[in-house]
Formats: structure tokens, sequence, C-alpha cells
């Protein structure tokens, strides 16, 4: 078991595409956590991440702040408290429409071959 304050993890810029987006990888396969990722994003008014897809599925839960998501063919408006389920293959993006800092944990698997 491990406990420890998220903020003693470094926050890293998000690059290829993206604006004003910091990562905490505050779990990780390094730690002994085999199936799944859990990261914490922290996006600055104005900021967006890359739009973009791969094969695994996210699984999203906003901490603070509000804004929207593209995902497929539409764009909806998300806030604190909102639970967001991006499927596998579909391209994405995250967008703060506000003006305070967008937090939001993201769960990611594993990919086994």
């Amino acid at each position: 078991m491990e406990i420890f304050y998220y903020q003693d993890v470094v926050a890293k810029d998000v690059e290829n595409g993206a604006s004003k987006l910091k990562v905490r990888w505050l779990i990780t396969e390094e730690m002994g956590a085999k199936n799944f990722a859990m990261r914490l994003f922290e996006m600055e008014s104005g900021g967006y991440s890359p739009f973009h897809s791969h094969p695994w599925e996210h699984e999203v839960f906003v901490l603070e702040g509000e804004g929207f998501v593209i995902g497929g063919e539409e764009e909806r408006k998300f806030r604190v408290g909102d639970v967001i389920f991006i499927p596998s293959n579909e391209e994405h993006q995250f967008k703060n429409s506000g003006e305070k800092t967008v937090k939001f944990l993201c769960l990611i698997p594993y990919t086994r071959k």
C-alpha cells in the first residue's frame, strides 16, 4: 500500500498539440499497478488537450472547473462532478472554457499484447 499527497508528484507539460495542460502520473505500473494508470490533468484557462485518438478507453472524473469535451461528431459541456467515458479509438479533445483551472482524474488501462 502507498499513500502520498498528489502535489508530491511532479506535474509535467503535455506536448504534441496541447496548450496550458499538465499531467501528474499518480498511479503507475512502476508502483505495481498492473491493470490501470491514474493520471491527474490540470488545464489552465483557455487550455486544451490535443485532438487525438488511441486504442484504449478513458474514464474521467472532473474535480474542478468547467469546459467542453469533443468526442466523435459532438461537443458537450462538462462541469465539476461530471463523469466522462471516451471509448477506444474515438477522436477526442478537452477544452477549458472557464476562468479557473480544470482538474480531472483520468484512468487508462495498460494494453497487453
